[in-house]
Formats: C-alpha cells, structure tokens, sequence
C-alpha cells in the first residue's frame, strides 16, 4: 500500500517531484539488468497464477500487454488502460502521504513507484517497486467493477481523513487490495496484490493449512489488525467484486467509525465465534 498508514512520510513532495508527488517515470533510463528482474520477476509469477488466481487478474495482463518484455512503460500502458476503464498510472518516488494517494485513487490514477528491486531482493521487498504496483496491481484495474471499488476507496479515503480514521480504512485496503482472496464455485482464488506479486504467499495462501481464511465482513474487517513483516494470519474471503463494491458504496462510514472507536481492535490470527473458516485447497506443487 502506498500510504504511510505504517510508514513515515515527508510532508512535501522531494525534490523533482510536482507538487501531487508525481515524477516522469524515465522509461528510456532503466538498464537491461533492471529490465532482466522484471523478466524473471514476471516469469516467476506467471507460471504458478493459473488456477490460484482469479482469472480476472490474467484476463488484465492480455488485455494491458504485460506479458511482452521488459519493464512496461507508463505512458503506453496507461493508454490501454485508459482505454479499458478510464484508469492511468503515474509514477511517484516512494511512499506518498494518505492524502495525496486518495486523491490520485479518486481521479482514476493509480501511483506506482518506479524503481525495481535489486535481484538478491527477488522475495522479500519492504517498500512496494514498479513489480509489486504495476503486476500486483494495474491488472485488476482493467475490470471495471474493481476500477469503480478503487475509485470509491479513494474517495472515502479523502472522508476518513475528517474522522482520523485512516487506522481503520487501511484495514479495509490491506485486506481486499493488498491480501484479498475471492470465492470461484468452490474454491478460493487470490487478487490481493500483495499475494500475486510474491512468489512464497502465491501458495501459502491457498495451500498452508495455517492462516485463517475468514468470509468478508466489513466492520469485522476494520477492527482486524494485520502483519507487515511475514506471510498473513488471516485472509478475508470475498463473494464477488459486485459485492464488495455494493457493500463500499452501501455502507455509511462516518457512523461505523464512530461505533468502532471505543470496540476492541482483534488480532490476525484470532477466529471469533459463529465465524465459518474456509479450508485450504491443498493444490497441487508448482
């Protein structure tokens, strides 16, 4: 998440920077070694989607042209997007403060770093680059109903600032956008970015007996904390894109984080009662 919910950000944009924190993307700078970590970045990652991920997600690396070599250049694919769903992408230099990244979100405008791992950080990155934002994220933003929930995200974003509750809608991002997981028939499906765009939680999410896998509950999901430095806990289980965005849009926030203040934050790996935990699928190794 681009956020500084659970980072420390700078006031101002750095120097370079436009004052909404956007920075050219220099596509014509990267070198062929940075090119190379993509490749093998995407590589990786594509092999092991089919069957784990929602189809959606594959669906939006045809429909983008992400599938051709190299680092995608902004400005090419924010014309196929655009041209899809009215989305573009803009690069920024890291992290960006919460208000700046709900107003890019409430115009359509998706903020991705620009720079790319070095290749002994293929696993694990702390700060988000080009591959966690662009393959774990712009895909999804094809679909039109997740475009539309990312929009209305923005938005309240923008409205939970009055309230001081970004602790709280940050939750609701981590676990649907970052670490989500989707019924399909019987099964489950990932599209959390987060979990598509790393190699080990591609698996561990569906196949490791050990996270709670816990269908979506809006309020219950503002009160769950979650982790920043290992695999997740607890994933939460959508119905459908529809639904998640008819919850968001049906939903009335300013009273919920009201009631919220004074309730108990749980914790990631607590199953309360009454609440049905989904198996894990057991798939088979890639």
């Amino acid at each position: 998440m681009q956020t500084s919910a659970s980072h420390s950000v700078p006031a101002q944009p750095p120097p370079g920077a436009a004052s909404d924190w956007t920075i050219p993307q220099r596509w014509s700078q990267y070198t062929s070694a940075e090119h190379a970590v993509w490749d093998q970045l995407y590589q990786r990652q594509v092999r092991q989607l089919p069957g784990r991920v929602a189809p959606v997600f594959l669906e939006g690396l045809e429909r983008l042209g992400m599938a051709q070599p190299g680092i995608p250049d902004f400005e090419q694919l924010s014309a196929r997007l655009m041209r899809a769903t009215g989305w573009s992408v803009v690069a920024v230099p890291g992290l960006v403060p919460d208000a700046v990244f709900f107003e890019h979100l409430s115009q359509r405008r998706f903020v991705a770093g620009s720079f790319i791992r070095r290749p002994e950080q293929l696993d694990y990155l702390q700060e988000p680059d080009v591959f966690h934002d662009v393959f774990g994220h712009v895909p999804l933003l094809a679909h039109p109903v997740f475009a539309d929930y990312m929009q209305a995200y923005g938005q309240g974003g923008l409205r939970a600032l009055k309230f001081d509750a970004i602790h709280k809608l940050s939750r609701l991002y981590w676990y649907t956008v970052e670490f989500g997981l989707i019924r399909d028939g019987d099964a489950l499906r990932i599209y959390g970015a987060g979990i598509v765009s790393s190699h080990g939680e591609t698996r561990y999410a569906l196949d490791d007996p050990a996270p709670l896998r816990i269908g979506f509950n809006l309020r219950r999901v503002l009160r769950t904390r979650y982790r920043i430095d290992s695999f997740q806990q607890n994933y939460f289980v959508i119905d459908s894109f529809d639904d998640l965005l008819r919850q968001t849009l049906d939903t009335d926030f300013a009273p919920l984080y009201a009631q919220l203040a004074t309730a108990p934050d749980i914790e990631p790996n607590v199953l309360l009662p009454g609440e049905h935990r989904f198996a894990h699928a057991a798939l088979p190794p890639v």
